[in-house]
């Protein structure tokens, strides 16, 4: 996963389901992890937190809607948006469904069009910079169309990786991420880079957001990670 391809978990246990959506999901530019079932999905939240999770609600064993109540629970995870995915229509369902914490829910059968819309005004909400807007912290301001960074009216020059870093800081400000899951978003889940990586490139955006002057605005979180402010 990287910083300029959101990741979405998709949770369906039919296998064609599951295929038409993840293939669809993949040529819209998105990066996909999938589960067949309820205990599948919790673990692999547990393991990499996506940026959206696409949930079907009839599942055996533990079904989306525990799934649901489950995350939403969890602080760590409580702030993933949840598209629930249901042939129930009755609105009864649906109120349930909201109720549980769904951020959202989708009726089968569905336009694959609208689901993707509904999919990228959820990441519009948690990931801003996926849908081109452009973030601002402070005196801070990143445009991820021009892939460009201001501090004040000065523009800073910063190295691909660096860029990546300040987007998914600016995102979130005020939120500790773990070395990890900076390598996660930043790098990749496939790709092998020690974490002492990331310190390296870290120091290299602080240089970059001082070059003018200014307060160092990257917090070091002992045993924790790092923040923005």
């Amino acid at each position: 996963m990287s910083a300029d391809r959101p990741l979405v978990l998709l949770v369906e246990d039919e296998p064609a389901q599951r295929e038409v959506l993840s293939y669809n999901l993949t040529a819209e530019g998105f990066e996909v992890m999938v589960a067949s079932n309820g205990d599948e999905a919790l673990e692999a939240v547990a393991e990499t937190a996506p940026d959206l999770i696409l949930l079907d609600w009839m599942m055996p064993h533990v079904s989306g809607i525990e799934v649901c109540r489950r995350l939403k629970a969890r602080p760590e995870t409580r702030g993933i948006p949840i598209i629930m995915l249901s042939a129930r229509s009755e609105e009864v369902d649906k109120v349930r469904g909201l109720e549980t914490g769904a951020d959202d829910y989708v009726i089968k059968p569905y336009s694959v069009v609208e689901l993707m819309a509904r999919l990228r005004a959820q990441l519009r909400r948690v990931r801003p910079s996926t849908a081109g807007i452009v973030l601002e912290w402070s005196d801070i301001r990143l445009d991820p169309e021009t892939h460009r960074v201001y501090r004040g009216d000065k523009v800073l020059k910063l190295g691909p990786t660096e860029f990546r870093l300040l987007t998914t800081f600016m995102e979130k400000p005020g939120r500790v991420f773990s070395r990890e899951l900076l390598l996660d978003r930043v790098w990749g889940r496939d790709i092998y880079v020690d974490t002492r990586t990331v310190d390296v490139h870290i120091g290299r955006l602080r240089k970059s957001l001082c070059a003018f002057g200014g307060e160092d605005v990257l917090r070091t979180v002992r045993g924790a990670g790092y923040a923005l402010g």
